[in-house]
């Protein structure tokens, strides 16, 4: 059994009602490829309007979860108020929430567990800096990301890799082809020897950072890319395009 193709969309801290209605609508009266897995992440404000909305077989993720269950949390989310709206998903890790934030890997990990421990599935998202690539770290850096999350977290049939070099999200620029497969085939192999061989045949690995309809074909055909976080494109109507792109 192959790995199920699977296009999440991060709206970050875009829409309003009427944006967020209009695109849940368009993906409603498309005809999507069956075969792939879809997840949006619209803000916190409109997670319930989303999966009010959205049809059946179509999953509502948050763009962030807390670690803890309840408390005196100003701001924060907790997994079980996620779940019991019906939103089956979370990211943890955005390279926003790490720089931004400075959300570091033993609490990206830390809300990686919890999240899991309380039945939602992870998007875990990592990826190098400019500064780090041109240094040959982005290996290095992406692994020891993984290993945080690796190190409390056994069971990882839930969580789907999300790569995204820093230096592509938002700028236009695109790792090539060949720059993402070799990353996404290194962290398979990390997965290999860290977690499992069984993990590293399952678990999913998409490619992020400026993924758009043109580029989006080429990139799925690659063996190692499993499908596609997206950032800004999944605000537009060729939203629909990336997620049929393995069935042109």
């Amino acid at each position: 059994m192959g790995r199920q193709f699977f296009v999440g969309g991060n709206f970050k801290m875009n829409g309003n009602i009427k944006t967020i209605r209009d695109i849940v609508h368009n993906i409603n009266s498309a005809k999507l490829d069956p075969n792939v897995e879809v997840v949006i992440a619209p803000p916190a404000l409109y997670l319930l309007l989303a999966r009010e909305h959205l049809r059946k077989g179509i999953e509502v993720a948050a763009q962030n979860v807390f670690d803890k269950p309840d408390g005196a949390f100003t701001g924060e989310i907790s997994v079980k108020q996620l779940k019991e709206s019906g939103i089956t998903w979370t990211l943890t890790g955005h390279s926003e929430r790490r720089v931004i934030l400075q959300e570091d890997d033993a609490f990206v990990a830390s809300k990686t567990k919890a999240a899991l421990d309380g039945g939602l599935g992870v998007i875990l998202c990592c990826g190098e800096s400019l500064e780090q690539r041109e240094a040959g770290k982005t290996i290095e850096v992406v692994t020891a990301q993984l290993k945080a999350v690796a190190d409390i977290v056994k069971d990882w049939s839930k969580i789907v890799i999300a790569y995204e070099p820093i230096w592509a999200i938002g700028t236009g620029k695109v790792a090539t082809t060949a720059q993402a497969q070799e990353v996404h085939a290194a962290i398979r192999e990390w997965l290999k020897k860290e977690v499992s061989p069984e993990a590293a045949e399952a678990t999913r690995i998409l490619y992020g950072g400026s993924v758009n309809e043109k580029n989006c074909t080429e990139l799925g055909k690659q063996p190692d890319i499993d499908g596609f976080l997206v950032g800004g494109a999944s605000l537009k109507p060729a939203f629909v395009d990336i997620i049929n792109a393995n069935s042109t």
